[in-house]
């Protein structure tokens, strides 16, 4: 399966942005999707996931109450709705798909991953 992620831009503080990873070369169906992060040091951080098995949702405390994760499978699209964004929010944002729902914030579990797309948040 093949991911494109899109979406990012450059907002202000409190604002919002939709992500969408849209899927090609296989039905997303049977996959579970993460959203995953890479701040500008480097380091990458889980998001939010949505496992294929039970639509079980997991988020990153960070963003926990702020993000929504959903998938429309006739769109072979998950998204990603942030808002409330912060300036910590800023990143390179990532999909990931995995067949299975193993691990499902552990970058490691995911076989498959998108370009990223840029999300600023400035103050």
């Amino acid at each position: 399966v093949q991911l494109q992620a899109s979406g990012g831009g450059t907002v202000q503080v409190g604002g919002s942005l939709r992500l969408a990873c849209a899927a090609s070369g296989h039905s997303f169906r049977s996959y579970s999707v993460g959203w995953f992060r890479r701040f500008p040091g480097g380091e990458r951080e889980p998001v939010a996931a949505l496992t294929w098995v039970g639509s079980k949702i997991y988020y990153a405390d960070s963003v926990k109450g702020r993000f929504t994760i959903s998938r429309d499978n006739a769109k072979n699209t998950v998204y990603l709705q942030m808002n409330d964004l912060k300036p910590e929010d800023t990143a390179v944002y990532y999909c990931a798909a995995q067949l299975t729902g193993t691990d499902p914030l552990r970058g490691d579990a995911y076989g498959y991953w998108g370009q990223g797309t840029q999300v600023t948040v400035s103050s």
